[in-house]
């Protein structure tokens, strides 16, 4: 009403119709009267010859957010939105007027989750705990249950709360947003704030480690290099060509990676996959199969890593990093996170990572001075021992 620009955005078309039935109620008088001009199709009231409207859309990433600009931006639910929606559309549309943004959402679950767009699902959840932490006004952060909903029947959320899970309650009545919800990610061991940092150029005196989940789609390769000083590990590159791309291409791609450094062992696909490795090796990138072929187990050692704080990623390895903060725990018939990965199909760099770090055991690398042996263990055949291989620093 006071002849501001006003944008809703949210990620289904029910949403959409909820707000809008309510806008719509709420200035039927003026529609009627002819002072506002109604669009149903567009979702749009405004009143012509000025830029005072009111649209609703359907928005989930940056895509489908562009093409308008707004004084009031509102984001709802905004924990199934991609975060690029805000990053590069949102924020620079609100520029000219320097406009207001909104954004509403629930504490996510392992359900919502499955349906966002969102690459980090905690994205929501982060950008909250930001703006509660915020000194300077520029943001402004409000918590409500639905208790607090004076809309909502209390009767109905009494009789609504005893179905529910102790888990859901918090979320879906409380908006209750705390780290449990970390346990759905597969890699919440990953410490962000101490393991994920800037680049720099690894001497090449260290040890280099690389590992390929194959296919002619989905080919990935991930590439890690050992500090012989701490037996830390540093991903320092990520592969992922277009698909079609050859064995050779694959090999050739593989060097230029690695060029100037030394190269200790190299992992790929799992034990089945026996012909594969064989035609890298073929093309001058000789591959050993994972120790560990089930996943679950692989799993297990990579966290150990992690809880270590042994596995450092560089910041620009952005598609690995996605991985880590979207790969979730595919829920039981119960709700709750089970020994499987949900979509594990999809997460190409973590199967490398799955493929490299169970061929390590931190405990094993032991330090003689200048010198480093670490264990490791390529796989066994029959019953011949595990390898050892010996590097004189």
């Amino acid at each position: 009403m006071q002849g501001r620009r006003q944008l809703y955005g949210a990620p289904t078309a029910e949403q959409i119709s909820a707000f809008w039935f309510e806008v719509v109620k709420a200035l039927r008088p003026l529609i009627d009267a002819g002072v506002f001009k109604k669009n149903e199709t567009e979702h749009t009231i405004e009143r012509s010859g000025t830029e005072q409207r009111i649209k609703a859309k359907t928005v989930w990433n940056a895509d489908t957010l562009r093409g308008d600009y707004a004084d009031d931006l509102y984001l709802d639910e905004w924990q199934l939105m991609a975060e690029d929606t805000w990053e590069v559309v949102g924020q620079p549309m609100l520029l000219d007027h320097n406009g207001d943004a909104v954004f509403i959402y629930t504490p996510p679950s392992l359900r919502s989750a499955g349906v966002s767009k969102a690459h980090d699902p905690r994205h929501a959840s982060k950008m909250f705990k930001k703006a509660e932490a915020d000194t300077t006004g520029l943001w402004a952060a409000h918590h409500f249950t639905s208790h607090e909903n004076p809309h909502i029947s209390s009767e109905a959320l009494s009789i609504l709360a005893g179905d529910m899970s102790k888990q859901s309650y918090r979320q879906e009545l409380l908006a209750e947003d705390d780290e449990l919800e970390v346990s759905w990610l597969v890699y919440g061991a990953f410490n962000e704030q101490i393991c994920k940092i800037d680049r720099f150029v690894i001497p090449n005196t260290w040890l280099i480690y690389a590992a390929s989940d194959f296919g002619g789609a989905n080919h990935a390769a991930l590439f890690s290099a050992q500090d012989p000083a701490t037996g830390n590990f540093y991903e320092f590159a990520e592969y992922r060509p277009i698909a079609g791309t050859s064995t050779a291409t694959h090999v050739e791609e593989y060097k230029k990676i690695t060029g100037g450094l030394r190269v200790i062992w190299r992992a790929g696909g799992n034990r089945d996959e026996e012909e594969i490795r064989g035609n890298y090796s073929a093309h001058g990138w000789p591959m050993m199969a994972p120790r560990i072929n089930k996943v679950k187990a692989q799993v297990d050692r990579v966290l150990g890593m992690m809880e270590l704080n042994k596995i450092f990623i560089f910041k620009d390895l952005t598609r690995r990093l996605d991985e880590l903060m979207s790969c979730l725990w595919k829920p039981d018939i119960d709700g709750r996170p089970s020994d499987n990965i949900k979509d594990e199909k999809n997460y190409h760099l973590a199967a490398c990572a799955r493929y490299l770090y169970p061929n390590f055991a931190p405990e094993t690398v032991v330090h003689t001075g200048s010198n480093i042996i670490p264990v490791i263990q390529p796989g066994s055949v029959g019953n011949r021992d595990s390898n050892v291989i010996q590097v004189r620093g």
